[in-house]
C-alpha cells in the first residue's frame, strides 16, 4: 500500500506500457509517411532520368530522319533501275593498251541460190546453131579434118556443117586420135564413151581416125541430125 502521490514500480511499468502501446500506431504512421515521401522523391528522380535518357537517345535519330528544308528529294532505287545500271556497266581489264579494245562483228554475206539451167529443146538448139556461124577452113590433105570433110560432103552437108563439126571436136578432143578423158573414160576424136563403142565402125577404132570419124558422124546424125545441132547443144550444156 502506497501513499496518494507514490506509485509502485509495477504501476509505473504498466503506465509506460500503456503509453508505448498508445504511441505505437502514431509512430508507425510517421515512419510510413517518411518512407512514402522518400519513395515519391526517388520515383520522381527515376522518371526524370528516364526522360532525359530518352531525349538524349532520340534526338540524334530525329535529326537524322528529319529532312532539311533545302534538301533535294532522292528518288528511290528500284530493282529495275539497279539491274539496268548493272547491265550498262562495263568492266575494264586491269591492263589497258593504248589502242584500246576493239569490238568486231562477224561478217556475213547473202548468197542467192543459182537458178537451174533450163534444159534446151530441139528448137532452142537449132536456133543457137543457126545464129552462130563458124568460119570455114579448108583442111590440110591427109589430116583427120580432111578425112572428115570428105565424109561430111558425102552425107550432103555443106561447109557450114563442117565448120560446126570442126569446132565441136576441137573442143572435145583437139582432133587427136588418142585423146583420153581420165575422168569419164571417153576416147578418140569424137570422145566416145566408152571408146569401145567405136568398134561397130571398125576393129581399128583405137588408132584409125577414119574409123572414129565414121562412128562419130553416125552418132551425131542419130542424136542431133546435123553437126551444127550437136554444136549448139554443146554450147548450151558443155557436152553432146
Amino acid at each position: 500500500m502506497t501513499s496518494g502521490n507514490e506509485m509502485t514500480p509495477e504501476a509505473s511499468r504498466a503506465i509506460l506500457r500503456r503509453d508505448l502501446k498508445a504511441a505505437a500506431p502514431a509512430r508507425r504512421t510517421r515512419v510510413r509517411a517518411r518512407w512514402s515521401r522518400r519513395r515519391g522523391v526517388m520515383a520522381g528522380f527515376a522518371g526524370f532520368a528516364v526522360a532525359g535518357l530518352a531525349v538524349a537517345t532520340l534526338s540524334p535519330l530525329g535529326a537524322a530522319l528529319s529532312t532539311p528544308a533545302n534538301a533535294q528529294p532522292v528518288a528511290p532505287v528500284t530493282l529495275y533501275a539497279s539491274a539496268l545500271g548493272d547491265a550498262q556497266t562495263v568492266e575494264v581489264a586491269s591492263v589497258v593498251t593504248e589502242d584500246g579494245a576493239g569490238l568486231d562483228r562477224d561478217s556475213y554475206a547473202a548468197a542467192l541460190k543459182p537458178k537451174p539451167t533450163p534444159k534446151p529443146t530441139a528448137s532452142t538448139v537449132q536456133g543457137r546453131a543457126a545464129s552462130f556461124s563458124v568460119p570455114f577452113v579448108a583442111p590440110n590433105p591427109g589430116t583427120a579434118q580432111a578425112i572428115a570433110y570428105d565424109m561430111v560432103k558425102a552425107r550432103g552437108w555443106g561447109d557450114s556443117e563442117f565448120s560446126c563439126l570442126v569446132a565441136l571436136w576441137k573442143r572435145e578432143s583437139g582432133w587427136r586420135v588418142n585423146a583420153y578423158n581420165a575422168g569419164s573414160g571417153a576416147y578418140g576424136i569424137p570422145q566416145a564413151l566408152p571408146g569401145s563403142k567405136m568398134a561397130s565402125a571398125g576393129a581399128d577404132w583405137a588408132t584409125n581416125p577414119a574409123t572414129q570419124i565414121k562412128w562419130g558422124l553416125g552418132y551425131i546424125t542419130g542424136r542431133y541430125s546435123t553437126p551444127c545441132g550437136a554444136w549448139g547443144h554443146s554450147q548450151s550444156t558443155g557436152w553432146y
